[in-house]
């Protein structure tokens, strides 16, 4: 059960034996049906998730009711509404099962005394924030510096198996076009 997460974790840090299992009693198992929400708006935010198996979404609804998706995620990436989960507020963000989908979960208040009892969890956790950092950042400035075929090159470098689990409508939202330009410019590919 705890295989994929143990793999994805020993690509940055190395844990013994007795490291990982005080981790794996820590993760909390989820199951969201498919079109079922993980987290929404104005809840409290007590884990982030690692996908284990399944999709997801997160995305913002703006005040006329328009969807901008921020985020998806697949087996192996993480999710959660990290602005509330990190600060300690409501979500703001709906995070949807495009997917029947299955996570672990850990809460926020177990992380800081692991990282005292385990410090290479405090490394395992800076290095992911740092790349989603990175990609966030990245993701901004694509938006302003390029065209809308070079974000979708973009897109399938960052999520190459997710064309066929997402609907395109959803992959022209994230990149900012409508599902007419995404056709167009996979047809010009």
């Amino acid at each position: 059960m705890y295989q994929q997460i143990t793999a994805h974790i020993q690509r940055d840090i190395q844990l013994n034996p007795t490291e990982l299992e005080e981790f794996h009693s820590l993760l909390v198992e989820k199951k969201v049906s498919a079109k079922d929400f993980l987290i929404e708006p104005g809840k409290e935010v007590l884990y982030e998730y690692y996908v284990v198996k399944g999709c997801l979404k997160a995305y913002y609804l703006d005040k006329k009711g328009n969807k901008h998706i921020l985020q998806f995620a697949i087996e192996d990436w993480w999710i959660s509404d990290f602005e509330a989960f990190f600060k300690n507020e409501p979500a703001s963000l709906h995070i949807e099962a495009i997917e029947d989908s299955y996570l672990l979960g850990i809460k926020k208040e177990i992380l800081e005394p692991l990282y005292e009892r385990i410090p290479k969890f405090e490394r395992f956790f800076r290095i992911k924030t740092t790349n989603a950092f990175v990609a966030l950042r990245s993701r901004i400035l694509s938006s302003l510096q390029k065209d809308a075929k070079e974000r979708y090159l973009d897109f399938c470098l960052s999520y190459p198996s997710i064309e066929k689990r997402v609907p395109n409508y959803h992959i022209a939202n994230y990149l900012g076009i409508t599902p007419e330009s995404l056709s167009r410019i996979r047809k010009s590919l």
